[in-house]
């Protein structure tokens, strides 16, 4: 496996958040279960700071609320690219921060646009993430998995790893 670290790693974090879009956040509910829902990523600033839209007025922000650590989970299962999060969530409610990230396709949720009561952001603040991803592309990975079938060694260079760094 190669691994990637420093700031290329978090670099590649950025980019692999903000391209694949949609996550698992989960939080912990009041009876101490994990609780998974997709959210769609609207950015991840220059402080690595995930943003989400969200409105008050649901459990995931009762649960983040009651208990802000949180998990993030991003798959691109065609392109064999993943993306692991630890940290903290925060109900934000920032106007100028909302209309920077607001697009269209969130009136599907939000009726009234900005407008809608209860309007909210999510920040996650990372403290782990980690990602794996083909090291050489998914063709090359892909053929380094059948010649491994057939001579019976294992593919160890076939992914990149990198981890978040401070």
């Amino acid at each position: 496996m190669t691994e990637v670290t420093g700031t290329e790693a978090n670099a590649r974090i950025k980019d692999l958040v903000e391209d694949i879009d949609f996550t698992m956040l989960t939080t912990i509910d009041a009876d101490g279960n994990l609780v998974g829902r997709p959210m769609s990523t609207r950015q991840m600033d220059e402080n690595g700071d995930i943003w989400f839209f969200t409105s008050d007025h649901t459990k995931k922000v009762d649960e983040v609320e009651a208990d802000h650590d949180v998990a993030l989970s991003y798959l691109d299962a065609k392109g064999m690219r993943f993306v692991s999060v630890a940290g903290t969530a925060r109900v934000v409610h920032d106007q100028a921060k909302m209309q920077e990230l607001y697009t269209p396709s969130l009136d599907i949720w939000f009726e009234d646009g900005l407008d809608t009561p209860g309007i909210a952001l999510l920040r996650v603040t990372p403290v782990e993430a980690e990602f794996w991803e083909p090291a050489q592309g998914k063709i090359v990975m892909a053929a380094k998995m059948v010649k491994s079938l057939v001579t019976h060694d294992t593919p160890d260079d076939t992914m990149s790893h990198g981890r978040l760094s401070d």
